[in-house]
């Protein structure tokens, strides 16, 4: 059993006629020998990991050891002035919540990467907390994001130091999105569309780590990833269409992963870790490294 585009993945549970989520299961019980009982518990441990990443993040205090982040999702839990409204702002604050969960050396789930770890929390907290959907309808949006991430993986990359942050973040969203579509009662064009339109959206994303450390622009980025996922959820739920087929656009992100210059690739070389105040802050934390040396910002 294969998974290795989204037109064969259609193809498979159009013809067995089942869900996408069953598709990816029975790929798992014959890939990893695995039990269909033993991958249901697995998944309710990692979605229970991931929420009580979200719910660490927003009930303790939360600062890095670099200083760097702090208290992001907190902020925004307490906001009382909201740009959209207040579930707009719960959203974020639960995404980057968790992502803090993970820069302050906490528990979480690479969902497909660290750097990434807020984003499907967040969403998935959401999906629980304002539109009541179950734990179990929240087991099968995992499985299908599984195989949004599976294929991704084979067809371009998962790795920010491979094809930059939209090899991680954009996957994150990508994955994160089909699994609302999915969870709201959409189907399988509207699923794989909010897919094709979270990649469109996040192609070229560059991967900049302020120091090298995974946490600024990183929490930053988990927030807004979640805003492009609901975004692409709505409008593929509302009808509309990428236009350019998913497998097309999923090869695009490989074709433009491949193209970034290595200094957007996770090595804190280019983007925001080479501004001046990144380089200052940089050299603040790692003063016997060799850095890329800028002016540094005025005082």
């Amino acid at each position: 059993m294969r998974l290795e585009s989204f037109a064969g993945w259609r193809r498979m549970a159009e013809e067995r006629g089942m869900p996408l989520w069953r598709v990816v299961l029975e790929y798992e019980m014959h890939q990893k020998g695995r039990t269909e009982g033993e991958i249901w518990a697995r998944l309710a441990q990692v979605y229970a990991v991931m929420r009580d990443a979200v719910e660490t993040g927003l009930r303790e205090p939360r600062q890095t050891q670099s200083g760097l982040v702090r208290d992001t999702g907190k902020k925004l839990l307490g906001a009382t002035l909201h740009v959209l409204s207040p579930e707009f702002t719960l959203l974020l604050a639960y995404a980057t919540a968790a992502k803090e969960t993970n820069a302050c050396m906490g528990r979480v789930v690479a969902a497909p990467t660290a750097g990434a770890s807020g984003i499907l929390p967040g969403i998935y907290t959401f999906l629980s907390k304002h539109h009541q959907v179950s734990d179990q309808t929240l087991y099968e949006a995992m499985l299908i994001g599984a195989g949004v991430a599976l294929i991704i993986e084979q067809k371009a990359s998962i790795a920010g130091a491979v094809g930059g942050c939209q090899a991680e973040t954009g996957t994150a969203a990508a994955m994160g999105a089909a699994g609302i579509v999915y969870a709201l009662g959409g189907d399988i064009s509207q699923i794989f569309e909010s897919v094709a339109l979270t990649i469109m959206n996040m192609l070229g994303l560059i991967c900049d780590p302020v120091a090298g450390l995974v946490e600024l622009p990183c929490v930053k980025r988990n927030g807004s990833a979640v805003v492009i996922a609901a975004a692409a959820a709505q409008m593929a739920l509302s009808g509309d269409t990428a236009v350019i087929p998913v497998d097309e656009m999923v090869v695009a992100m490989g074709e433009v992963g491949a193209a970034m210059d290595t200094r957007f690739k996770e090595t804190a070389l280019g983007g925001t870790a080479a501004t001046p105040t990144a380089q200052a802050i940089a050299r603040r934390i790692w003063p016997d490294a060799e850095l890329v040396r800028r002016e540094d910002p005025p005082e």
